[in-house]
């Protein structure tokens, strides 16, 4: 190799930010995950003090991730990383709605603790909520490095940037994407393979609405493609498997792929 080559390599490496490593980053959104929800945890605490004291751990971890990136060299991290903790009862009690809205969707679904230690959409929405909130307060990069990493745990794609109501039930989930601007309300149930996705992938549209809204109450069946940041999709409808909407449809809609089969009798094929 070239001195040219190498030296390329190093003022590459000169003019990195010095974010921590990936699995720092969700190591840290792990830890606190098992904290709200100890039956993924081998860890147990039976006194207030002890569990506090974990909770302040991931605070100060966070201020340090927060330092050394350097997009947040300028913000009050101390700020930052009090508000986010203060918002982690409402996170916690967004998350239960979570919980019963699989157990109470999927008939396959036993217990609580099923739902929490076994199923991947609850474990993709976990690390999603985290990572929103993070992006509410305008924290850069590490939100998008949790939702990734849930999606090479899941398969179920998330962009922190999307907004997503209370009584979320994800099933299956793998192959599940939802854009940055897709808006999702409450009691919505998503199979795998669906995606909310934008019409175009232009880039001229970062700062466009692109992705569809999905209203109250909507089931969205497997393999579905919904498209289009003026797609709104009304509340009590039911998308079937395998459609195909790229426009709006009114609350209460039945949609489905009317798929052609054609049945050879007495035909012996080659």
């Amino acid at each position: 190799m070239s001195k040219a080559f190498l030296q390329e390599i190093i003022d590459k490496e000169k003019s990195l930010e010095d974010v921590p490593q990936n699995d720092v980053i969700s190591g840290w959104a792990s830890r606190l995950i098992c904290l709200l929800y100890p039956e993924l945890s081998e860890s147990r605490y039976t006194e207030v003090d002890h569990i506090a004291a974990a909770y302040g751990k991931l605070k100060k971890e966070l201020v340090i991730m927060l330092n050394a990136t350097k997009a947040c060299c300028d913000c009050n991290n101390e700020k930052v990383a009090a508000d986010f903790f203060a918002g982690i009862p409402e996170l916690y009690r967004v998350l239960n709605t979570d919980v019963d809205a699989i157990l109470m969707g999927d008939p396959a679904a036993k217990t609580e603790f099923e739902v929490i230690r076994a199923y991947p959409g609850f474990l993709a929405l976990c690390f999603y909520r985290i990572a929103h909130l993070l992006l509410v307060l305008k924290v850069p990069l590490l939100p998008r490095i949790l939702t990734e990493h849930a999606h090479s745990q899941t398969g179920i794609d998330i962009h922190p940037g999307a907004k997503i109501g209370e009584y979320c039930m994800i099933d299956h989930g793998t192959g599940v994407v939802i854009g940055e601007t897709s808006i999702i309300g409450d009691h919505v149930k998503i199979y795998q393979g669906v995606t909310l996705g934008a019409m175009s992938v232009d880039k001229s549209m970062a700062s466009v609405k692109r992705h569809p809204t999905i209203e109250d109450h909507v089931i969205i069946y497997s393999n579905a493609t919904i498209l289009g940041g003026d797609t709104v999709v009304g509340h009590h409808s039911v998308i079937g498997g395998n459609v195909w909407l790229t426009e709006s449809v009114p609350p209460g809609s039945l949609l489905y792929h009317n798929a052609e089969i054609t049945v050879l009798e007495g035909k012996t094929l080659k």
